[in-house]
């Protein structure tokens, strides 16, 4: 019974569109305009303004964490559905039709709760592939599946299954990016873009 009310509140807080309401609140219009179109921080951060996307990234991060940590109150199998459904809920909101982030940053908040060993691997792959390569897309797809493998050898089996679904998830929004990447046309990001 404890697990309808964790997929819900965990659906809900994914589905905050924290970098569409920052940018529309600063009078930037609406991010879904500008490069890849989606609304996480990577994207805020093509409007030219670093502490915004700084702040979507810690919001995306905090609803991942949050929304965790209120199903972990119901158990661990609560948990872990509260997890998969705050990532899926950023993936597809119900309020801008199904069409959302890639769910890097959800995620990280996700293992930062759930296997805080895994979050800080797939972290360290993310900062170390955007530095080197710029290409924050790579860096997502290299930090996912590092954290799906590393998760094998250091977690039990539900949450391994829950860090490879969430894995298969973002790998899967990345689809474009991937595409991008394979004909030379991905984005970079600008770490001197003020």
């Amino acid at each position: 019974m404890t697990l309808a009310p964790a997929i819900v509140i965990g659906y809900l807080l994914g589905s905050i569109p924290f970098g569409l309401i920052l940018t529309r609140l600063a009078g930037l219009g609406d991010v879904r305009r500008i490069g890849s179109g989606s609304i996480g921080a990577t994207n805020v951060l093509r409007t030219g303004n670093k502490a915004l996307a700084a702040l979507t990234l810690v919001c995306d991060v905090a609803k991942g964490a949050g929304a965790t940590l209120i199903g972990a109150n119901w158990g661990t199998h609560a948990m872990l559905a509260a997890a998969a459904a705050v990532v899926i809920g950023h993936i597809f909101p119900v309020w801008l039709g199904f069409r959302g982030g890639k769910g890097v940053a959800t995620a990280l908040g996700v293992l930062a709760v759930i296997a805080w060993p895994v979050a800080l691997v797939g972290l360290l792959f993310w900062l170390s592939t955007a530095i080197l390569f710029r290409y924050s897309s790579l860096a997502a797809l290299v930090a996912a599946c590092v954290a799906a493998v590393y998760a094998a050898f250091v977690v039990n089996g539900e949450r391994e299954l829950v860090i490879a679904a969430i894995a298969v998830l973002v790998i899967a929004k990345h689809h474009e990016n991937i595409r991008r990447l394979l004909i030379g046309t991905e984005s970079r990001i600008s770490f001197t873009k003020s």
